[in-house]
């Protein structure tokens, strides 16, 4: 690869001290590259507002330079955000067929769909294309979804490889293995710097194969003798082929509950996958005696809307649980939908269904790498330069350590808005961006640190009280001031206390003020304001976020 042999950087700004919302930038002779551009989930963070991604304004400052954007796979977390953010950079993107699949369904679901918009370029398996300065190759992983890509991206200042998320599986069941050979040929060429994944770095040994959790889970379900559904990620096609499998080998048929399920499931027949599963739909399976179906279901992590917490509702069209059926958790929990997760299970328990989790039977791998699957990699590609990414701050540190006793000469850890230069000279953090992050509320797109936000967390944690002031131009009240309470009172008999209180104490306050400022009403509303929230500190131990609204007559 020709080049100016100068500057090469490399910038993440989502994925780096956390797990989700993945975006990393690289920057070469005067151009920019994104890998990746992902969504993560709020956790109850905002109320109301369930995803979240990155804050681009750095780059979309940049747009102009930016060459091209590269989805290494289907994860959300690597892709979901492109509907709402590509909007403002308006490059093109190159990923693999199962990607562009399942992205162009995204686009096309958007209240505004823009699926025509967006020049989508699709790469073999393998293949190889330039942009910019940037010549990237393709090379072929194993991972929990078909087609997951490591990129190297050759430059005029060196290779880096960029491995997205993976994992070695001996038998993946679904698409190629890892191209083992590529790796070690990438290696032999030599390889400035390799940006890895880092979610499993504390667990020793290997994540384990796809073809022996089929196994295992052909014998689990021959034991159950009602009704069973699984509940898995929507994007593991090796999953949901394992699910079929399972279903025809104990004399049951497979049936897909969730719209995600069946978008996942459409994606992969167009690029070949899937083909002989023969799935049914809830409203078939239904038709069924309890001991002739597996349910493939949504809301393994608990989300609200997905369809097992609907099914335990009874608020699912189709498709019901009854004492004596068994749902099977083959998914691992991400960290923060715990709650969420133990609450469904919980609920489960008392319906009397059996709950199956990978705490009891061998039901889940993992699809990223463990300790000897990354020592593996630095052993094939030999990298002078870690970067450890797609990890929290300890599993980033953790990662940087393993790398130097795998004989790499320097390990950066990359935190989100950090520029690291990777050449010339030692690679080491030269400067850092602002980064953050954009919530999706409602059909907007608002900065996490938004007043509007500020004030929603106020609300939800202290209540609101709103008072009605009518004064004449003087400051004398014509009327009896009013308050509306949310969230503070205990029952009426509560609510008019402290009615009575606070009307009192807003009175005593507008009283006391100078003659003078009686007439300034932003004055007035600060001192009405600072009332309400000193009576109910005194009487309930909050401060509601307050508002004052005045009327001079």
């Amino acid at each position: 690869m020709t080049g100016d042999g100068g500057e090469l950087l490399f910038l993440p700004l989502g994925g780096s001290g956390e797990i989700g919302m993945n975006l990393n930038l690289y920057h070469h002779a005067g151009k920019w590259l994104m890998v990746d551009l992902g969504i993560t989930f709020s956790h109850h963070d905002v109320p109301g507002v369930d995803v979240l991604m990155p804050d681009i304004a750095f780059i979309e400052e940049r747009a102009a330079d930016l060459v091209g954007l590269v989805v290494t796979h289907a994860h959300e977390d690597h892709v979901g955000a492109v509907p709402y953010l590509w909007p403002r950079l308006r490059c093109p993107v190159y990923t693999t067929g199962f990607t562009a699949s399942v992205l162009r369904r995204k686009l096309r679901e958007m209240d505004k769909p823009i699926d025509e918009e967006v020049p989508i370029n699709e790469i073999p398996l393998g293949g190889r294309f330039s942009v910019g300065p940037f010549d990237i190759e393709l090379i072929t992983l194993t991972h929990s979804i078909p087609e997951p890509e490591a990129l190297v991206i050759r430059t005029g200042a060196g290779a880096v490889l960029h491995t997205g998320d993976w994992k070695l599986d001996p038998d993946p069941l679904v698409g190629p293995l890892a191209d083992e050979a590529a790796l070690r040929r990438i290696g032999d060429e030599g390889v400035l710097a390799m940006v890895c994944d880092s979610t499993n770095v504390f667990r020793p040994g290997h994540s384990g194969s796809e073809g022996e959790l089929r196994k295992s889970l052909l014998e689990l379900v021959k034991k159950q003798t009602r009704r069973v559904a699984i509940a898995c990620f929507a994007s593991n096609i090796a999953r949901l082929e394992t699910i079929a499998e399972v279903a025809r080998g104990t004399g049951r048929h497979a049936a897909l509950v969730g719209r995600s399920l069946w978008r996942m499931y459409d994606a992969a027949r167009e690029n070949g996958y899937l083909l002989d599963a023969g799935f049914l739909h809830p409203a078939e399976a239904a038709y069924l005696p309890p001991e002739k179906v597996v349910l493939a279901c949504t809301g393994s992590q608990g989300e609200p809307r997905a369809a097992l917490p609907r099914i335990i509702a009874d608020d699912h069209p189709d498709v019901v649980l009854e004492r004596g059926d068994s749902v099977i958790f083959s998914s691992r929990i991400i960290p923060g939908n715990e709650r969420d997760i133990f609450r469904l299970q919980n609920r489960l328990v008392e319906l009397g269904i059996d709950v199956i989790t990978e705490e009891d039977h061998f039901v889940h791998v993992s699809g990223h790498p463990n300790r000897e699957e990354l020592v593996r990699m630095y052993q094939w590609v030999r990298p002078r330069v870690a970067v450890p990414v797609h990890g929290e701050v300890r599993h980033i540190r953790e990662h940087a350590a393993l790398a130097r006793e795998c004989q790499v000469q320097r390990a950066v850890e990359a935190r989100n808005g950090a520029m690291i230069r990777l050449a010339p000279g030692p690679a080491e953090v030269v400067g850092e961006v602002p980064s953050g992050r954009l919530a999706l509320d409602g059909n907007r797109l608002v900065a996490m640190d938004s007043p509007a936000f500020r004030s929603r967390n106020r609300m939800a944690w202290s209540g609101v009280a709103v008072a009605t002031l009518v004064l004449d131009e003087w400051g004398q009240f014509l009327r009896e001031p009013e308050l509306t309470v949310h969230g503070l009172a205990d029952g009426e008999e509560d609510a008019k206390e402290a009615r009575e209180e606070v009307l009192e104490a807003i009175r005593a306050a507008i009283e006391a003020m100078p003659r003078g400022a009686r007439t300034d009403d932003s004055a007035v509303r600060e001192i009405a304001r600072r009332a309400i929230r000193r009576s109910f500190r005194d009487s309930h131990g909050k401060r509601p976020s307050a508002e004052v609204h005045l009327v001079r007559l």
